[in-house]
């Protein structure tokens, strides 16, 4: 029997995480793109923005200005904000009020404490009162709470890398909560399409650098979530660093066992087990590489075990447009319209 098709919009569709959306969800066998919407391309058909998708389904779609009312007069079943932080609110709270279902990639609303956005992201959160009703999208951890959600925050690039690799090792008490370091290099796609000379390619090839130290605004969402793995209050050090690739993000994790007579493969174990019904997380004996999960929603986790110096070292590897962005959007479409989740990536 035929799934019925999801009708989807998407409010900014231009921009990285839109076009991958957009790459996505064009050749999904259950999904018509009824709405895209860009200020710079509005009246513009998708084909003639972007002529890679042409031979797409949906290709000739036009895109329209990003206006609410709009949105709402269309017949979408779900609506994808691929809009920076702050203004995918304003979009989310008209939606979720009308009875839509949104799912945002921004960090309006991944961080459950409008006092923690305030910390971090410089300003007042702009709809606290849709942050008890919004689910943080991590569909390894928060599957059966996705299937039932109105609002879905699709998390941060980086926190998918970090928290698929800790938080089953920290609910099984295999490790300890602190101290945590964090080491992750993104590729330049990470900081989004702007205007910005330090993202020029002759500022970016040829030299690595870290930046947002030591208060990155993903830490947020990271420390929140450990927090609630853990049971306590849970705080890591966290250095991002950008390299000259365009996509893809690498992670490495420097931790403690709970106690010196676990080996190595306890940790692997409880990796397999917690992920055994998880299409997109491989757990793998060789260190994960960008390279294998590029243009792809896998992320490739593994780890070794220091006995010289007792620490657990955890890898991770993930797309950071695809599994930290908008594949894992579509992952939790998936899930809400009922769907398997790998459905339209393979």
């Amino acid at each position: 029997m035929q799934k019925p098709t999801i009708r989807a919009a998407i409010v900014g569709a231009s921009g990285y995480s839109g076009q991958e959306l957009l790459r996505l969800l064009l050749p999904h066998p259950n999904v018509q793109i009824v709405s895209i919407t860009s200020r710079q391309f509005a009246g513009k058909p998708l084909a003639e923005a972007f002529p890679a998708f042409a031979s797409l389904p949906s290709s000739q779609i036009t895109f329209s200005q990003p206006e609410i009312q709009a949105l709402l007069n269309s017949d979408a079943d779900v609506f994808f904000l691929a809009l920076p932080h702050g203004a995918a609110a304003e979009f989310a709270l008209p939606l979720f009020q009308n009875s839509r279902k949104v799912i945002d990639l921004s960090a309006d609303f991944r961080i459950r404490n409008p006092e923690s956005y305030l910390e971090f992201y410089g300003h007042p959160h702009p709809a606290p009162e849709l942050l008890p009703h919004a689910t943080y999208g991590l569909p390894e951890i928060y599957y059966s709470q996705i299937q039932k959600s109105s609002l879905i925050a699709s998390p941060g690039c980086y926190p998918t890398s970090i928290l698929l690799a800790l938080i089953p090792l920290i609910k099984n008490k295999l490790i300890l909560p602190k101290p945590i370091f964090v080491s992750s290099s993104s590729g330049t796609s990470g900081a989004g399409k702007k205007a910005d000379e330090s993202l020029l390619f002759s500022e970016i090839y040829g030299s690595v650098r870290s930046y947002s130290i030591p208060k990155h605004r993903h830490l947020a969402e990271i420390e929140q979530e450990l927090t609630l793995a853990a049971g306590i209050e849970t705080r890591i050090t966290f250095v991002p660093h950008l390299v000259p690739i365009n996509r893809g993000i690498h992670t490495t994790i420097f931790t403690q066992p709970s106690s010196p007579s676990l080996k190595e493969e306890d940790f692997f174990d409880a990796l397999k087990n917690a992920y055994k019904n998880s299409p997109f997380i491989r757990i793998r004996h060789t260190l994960p590489d960008t390279k294998f999960v590029a243009n792809s929603n896998f992320c490739d986790i593994s780890l070794r075990l220091d006995t010289r110096t007792n620490s657990l070292i955890l890898l991770s590897s993930l797309d950071n447009l695809t599994k930290g962005a908008a594949g894992q959007a579509i992952q939790s479409m998936n899930i809400l319209f009922a769907l398997p989740q790998s459905t339209g990536f393979f």
